[in-house]
């Protein structure tokens, strides 16, 4: 299999506008489903019959494929970037929860109550105490997420929205590989940088951590 350099450097801006699209729709997405997620970890950590509930519907969620979802939203959005969105939106819910949910879960219990005698209301407690000591876990699931719809964008190439998974599809429909490879080494990088970004992000978020290493 090999590769027609010259192709590659003669759609490079054609290169460079898929890989800012296909970044956008996953980060979009990303943030989306950590501010859906945030409001209802906090529910399902503070209300432990709201749990089950909650972490189940997402897991349900989860099991709908991918290629699915996308049509299932068609009558509703349309041949559109909305789409494409709300799908992995969808697809970040069950991680996004979950990790929100252990990370307070792993907030000990002394901490709340040294934040409680001090008369801290429950909602500074939440944002100033809670949350930060379980970003560490929160971020581990924004990685994954990240991550995850990165790859999924591809997909929505079947809508015709898919960001560097159009290359997927025309190097398949004229039978010529350099899309293709180039498309799964731009996905790849991009997967990548996303995730160092994100590590450095939490570095730069938890400095307590950083003192205590």
């Amino acid at each position: 299999m090999t590769i027609d350099w010259s192709w590659i450097s003669a759609h490079t801006g054609d290169l460079t506008t898929l890989t800012l699209s296909h970044l956008q729709a996953a980060l979009t997405a990303v943030l989306l489903g950590l501010l859906i997620s945030l409001p209802l970890a906090v529910l399902a950590h503070r209300i432990r019959p709201l749990r089950g509930f909650l972490l189940g519907a997402s897991n349900v969620l989860f099991t709908i494929p991918s290629i699915a979802i996308f049509v299932l939203l068609l009558p509703v959005s349309g041949l559109t970037r909305t789409t494409t969105v709300t799908g992995l939106t969808v697809y970040t819910l069950v991680v996004l929860l979950r990790n929100t949910v252990e990370g307070l879960d792993s907030v000990p219990g002394k901490v709340k109550e040294a934040a409680k005698a001090m008369g801290t209301r429950p909602l500074r407690t939440l944002l100033t105490v809670e949350l930060p000591l379980a970003l560490p876990v929160i971020m581990a699931g924004v990685r994954i997420a990240t991550v995850m719809s990165i790859s999924l964008v591809s997909v929505a190439t079947y809508i015709g929205d898919g960001g560097l998974g159009q290359l997927f599809t025309d190097g398949f429909q004229r039978d010529f590989p350099t899309p293709v490879i180039a498309g799964v080494v731009l996905t790849l990088l991009l997967a990548v940088v996303a995730d160092a970004a994100l590590v450095a992000l939490q570095y730069l978020l938890t400095p307590w951590q950083r003192r205590r290493a």
